[in-house]
């Protein structure tokens, strides 16, 4: 069912592909964000009158987080340690961030593109909890866009 004129998007209608490929059960994705830096030239006109100017400068896009419940999957790890190993260029992959809507039909997709983990972690172990375990990764990248 495609959403309704005026209607906002639900955050659980999404899913996560890397290289093409739809990686399932992350339950949180954030850090999907571009930024324009701000240059501030000032100047001084006839008499000495200051002015400020305001101009776009570089784009810069935040990191992609990743959060997911521990299963014995060690893909990301794995992909971690081929950076860590060096292999920096064949770590390298694309992805997409694909929003749906109530029929499950595209409404977005945000892409970046060379990404790879810099961080992978677990969340707190704890004896007397009765929560999910936790794993993170923390994915940089060099450029994000809306398809």
């Amino acid at each position: 069912m495609p959403l309704a004129e005026g209607d906002a998007v639900a955050s659980h209608l999404w899913q996560l592909e890397i290289e093409g490929v739809s990686i399932a059960q992350f339950k949180e994705v954030s850090g999907i964000s571009s930024e324009i830096g701000v240059i501030e030239h000032r100047e001084n006109k006839a008499k000495g009158v200051s002015v400020l100017k305001r101009l776009p400068g570089l784009v810069s896009s935040g990191n992609v987080t990743l959060k997911r419940g521990k299963t014995d999957d060690k893909t990301l790890w794995q992909w971690f340690k081929q950076v860590e190993d060096g292999d920096v260029a064949g770590a390298r992959k694309n992805g997409s961030v694909v929003l749906y809507d109530y029929g499950h039909g595209e409404i977005a997709r945000y892409n970046f593109v060379n990404a790879w983990p810099s961080k992978v972690s677990l969340g707190a172990l704890a004896a007397g909890s009765n929560d999910v375990l936790v794993e993170e990764c923390t994915l940089v990248h060099e450029g994000l866009s809306l398809a």
